[in-house]
């Protein structure tokens, strides 16, 4: 079936189920459109009913900021960080951990993602499709265990989400005089014996940066070179989803479906020049590098829930798949490559990358619940496949050519290509997870405790060029319990009380499983990886305390702890590497143990009790540590920031029918060290601010403008050519690097019909 029909079907499957269904109609009430878009009133974070801690924010709570992704969204709540460039926000690091600690969910279910540690870049799904956003701090044994950090769940609007419909156009102004448009269209209702939900939306989105990077040979050495960069990212997302419920068979149906194309192009150009000297004699470098990116994401899911077996059983079937197609092509020009000019002390290199990932779930579940009196029994069996294919060809032309000849910066024709890689790895890995959970409630306290047995099966076949005569299979079995509690009462009439304590998991790196030896890949040392890698795992807990305030504010403390076993770290095998004597083969083991703790407050209520019932004021601050011995000793756990915090207010004027706010964003600095490189990393602060003004009750007009503070992400960069390099501190070079980009102003008008 080709992937154009596919897309169809998950799009349209729920409109089929909703002409072929039978039943009474739900008796569920939606939110009218005019409530959930046009309405001036101020939203706060929630508080849920669940027994272990959850945060949840509408998406109203984020809506007149105007985020124009899920990532743009995340940086409003607390404890998440981003290591991405200015503007950008995609791979998520709740607890300032690494995106392959934090979980994503999209709907409560597990998604497909592109990087290797299983991560999904969060800058991918629309803001425009949320419903709202979950913080799961603790797991439960009902979910997935690989949750170190916590889980950060993207739930999507469905078919109770609105009552009537709306469209949607906007315009955005970026600093390089350039505009990205925005438009989309949205409707719920009756349809047929069930509810329906359905939405499209196109989304323009550019972020214009500029860099400088500053190498010396030494930290307080000599300038070795500059380099002046611009690099703009220009793209529009495509999506897609609806939602269809409906009583059926004396159970209820759901069949949900979304698709979401992002198309970008990554265009970077720069020059290098020697000692610091901007002009043409000093020019060491002319690089064009662009990365045209093509990523589709799409999942078909059915969940049908009746009364039988004496209790409730769900059953649930799901196919999500990704593929990312990316070209990516670099041209560069080499001078003053010898302190001698001769003819042919310049060169031409021109690199091209074809890479081409495909990866696809299936999933099934089944879950009984059933009440025993004082006690509620919930058991049930989770299936995941996941197959995944990566090919990856790599072409490279390089020549020498007459010193002068390019001194107008023309690049010439490349000479023959010779294949440099040709990669192609497939990896299929299958889970099947039993569990069963025991909860209960009673004035005022709840409890919850639960099992969880993991297996995976993981198969990696490498047929990649060069790398062995045939396929190349890569095997690694492993199973797990995980056990979880969690305990919630009551502290006064508006206070309660939170207790979890959970056993989580992190499976390996896929690229960290072949045994395959990669030469010079640290330096002049080599790799191999670890086909026995066993996964990470960690004990933790979470204490915390929630208060209400007034009818709809709420004010939060929490602390967690995680001890962290079988950290996966850089190995010296012993081995004596290509380069001969006084190189090594590296690879990776379980040989490392580490601790994470950290403090989260979160508050958001309106200030009724000082007479300002119009005025509603958000603050989050979370304090994040750790400590991990590496190879090179102690340290934080790679890139985690040391803080991050928000604080902003929205000032509603309901006879005017208009509204201002601002919010303030600020993330502490973070540290990184793997072989042969060390990252010191810091961001500027974030400002945003809105304005909006509401005709009527369907019309509404806002302006809102993001990175009003012109941030910049400052990186040092400690550089060695070996490890025992690295351990001596002898330079191979050291860089400082400045990455700017200017404010984003952006229209937008919303009219509900």
């Amino acid at each position: 079936m080709k992937k154009s029909n596919l897309f169809a079907l998950a799009a349209l499957a729920p409109l089929v189920m909703a002409g072929s269904a039978f039943a009474q109609d739900a008796a569920d009430t939606p939110t009218t459109v005019q409530e959930l878009v046009i309405s001036g009133e101020i939203v706060y974070r929630d508080r849920t009913d669940a027994t272990a801690p959850v945060l949840s924010y509408d998406q109203e709570y984020f809506q007149r900021f105007e985020p124009v992704s899920a990532g743009d969204a995340l940086k409003r709540v607390p404890s998440v960080t981003f290591l991405s460039d200015v503007l950008e926000s995609d791979g998520a690091r709740l607890r300032g951990l690494d995106p392959g600690y934090t979980q994503i969910l999209i709907n409560g279910e597990r998604v497909p993602g592109a990087q290797a540690d299983r991560s999904f870049f969060v800058d991918r799904i629309p803001a425009e499709l949320l419903e709202r956003i979950e913080i799961i701090r603790a797991p439960s044994a009902n979910r997935s265990g690989d949750a170190m950090a916590g889980s950060l769940n993207i739930v999507l609007r469905d078919a109770y989400s609105l009552d009537g419909g709306y469209v949607r156009g906007g315009v955005s102004y970026y600093n390089d005089d350039e505009y990205a448009e925005n438009y989309g269209i949205y409707w719920g209702g009756q349809f047929g014996p069930g509810r329906l939900l359905v939405g499209a939306n196109v989304q323009g989105r550019r972020a214009p940066k500029e860099k400088l990077s500053m190498r010396y040979d030494a930290p307080a050495g000599v300038l070795q070179n500059v380099e002046d960069q611009t690099d703009v990212r220009d793209g529009t997302d495509y999506s897609f989803n609806a939602s269809y419920q409906v009583d059926v068979a004396g159970g209820e149906l759901t069949v949900d479906g979304y698709f979401v194309r992002t198309d970008r192009l990554q265009d970077e150009d720069s020059l290098e020049y020697r000692s610091g000297l901007r002009n043409n004699a000093n020019l060491l470098t002319v690089n064009d590098n662009d990365l045209d990116i093509v990523t589709d994401s799409w999942s078909l899911r059915g969940k049908f829930v009746v009364e039988m077996l004496g209790g409730e059983s769900k059953f649930k079937l799901g196919y999500s798949a990704m593929t990312d197609e990316q070209f990516e092509f670099e041209k560069e020009l080499e001078f003053l490559r010898d302190v001698n000019p001769n003819p042919d002390a310049d060169r031409y290199t021109q690199d091209e990358i074809d890479t081409d990932l495909e990866d696809t779930e299936l999933s099934a579940e089944f879950e009984h619940e059933r009440d025993l009196g004082a006690s509620k029994l919930t058991f049930g069996l989770q299936y995941n496949g996941k197959e995944r294919d990566l090919q990856l060809l790599e072409v490279r032309s390089r020549f020498n050519i007459a010193n002068g000849v390019n001194s107008g910066l023309v690049f010439p024709a490349p000479g023959v290509f010779a294949v440099r890689s040709d990669v192609d790895v497939n990896i299929e890995e299958t889970r099947l997870d039993p569990f069963v959970m025991l909860s209960g409630k009673q004035d005022g306290f709840r409890w919850e405790v639960g099992l969880r047995y993991e297996t995976t099966s993981t198969t990696i076949t490498d047929d990649t060029l060069g790398v062995a005569p045939g396929d190349r299979v890569t095997e690694n079995d492993y199973t797990v319990l995980l056990p979880s509690m969690s305990l919630r009462f009551n502290a006064g009439e508006d206070g309660r009380i939170s207790v979890s304590a959970a056993r989580t998991v992190r499976r390996p790196n896929f690229d960290k499983l072949q045994p395959v030896l990669l030469v010079e890949e640290y330096g002049d040392d080599d790799f191999i990886g670890n086909p026995d890698l066993q996964p990470e795992t960690a004990w933790g807990f979470d204490v915390g305390y929630e208060r209400r305030l007034g009818g709809r504010g709420i004010v939060g403390l929490n602390f967690f702890y995680r001890s962290v076993t079988d950290l996966i770290e850089d190995v010296n095998t012993g081995l004596e590497g290509d380069g001969g004597p006084g190189t090594f083969i590296y690879s990776v083991a379980n040989v490392g143990d580490g601790t994470v703790w950290g403090l989260e407050f979160d508050l958001s209520t309106p200030l009724t009790f000082i007479g300002l019932e119009n005025t509603g004021v958000f603050l989050n601050y979370s304090w994040l540590d750790s400590e991990v011995t590496d190879f090179a000793g102690e340290r934080r756990f790679n890139d985690q920031s040391n803080h991050v915090y928000n604080v902003g207010f929205i000032q509603d004027l309901p006879s005017w029918g208009a509204a201002f706010g601002v919010t303030y964003r600020k993330q502490g600095d973070a540290f990184g060290r793997v072989a042969l490189e060390e990252i010191r990393t810091s961001y500027g602060a974030d400002l945003e601010a809105f304005v909006e003004k509401r005709f009527g009750e369907s019309f509404v007009v806002r302006l809102t403008g993001t990175n009003l503070l012109d941030s910049s992400k400052d990186e040092i960069f400690d550089k060695f050519g070996t490890l025992a390099d690295q351990a001596s501190r002898t330079y191979d070079e050291y860089e400082l690097e400045t990455e700017k980009a200017g404010p984003v102003v952006q229209l937008t008008a919303r009219w509900a019909f």
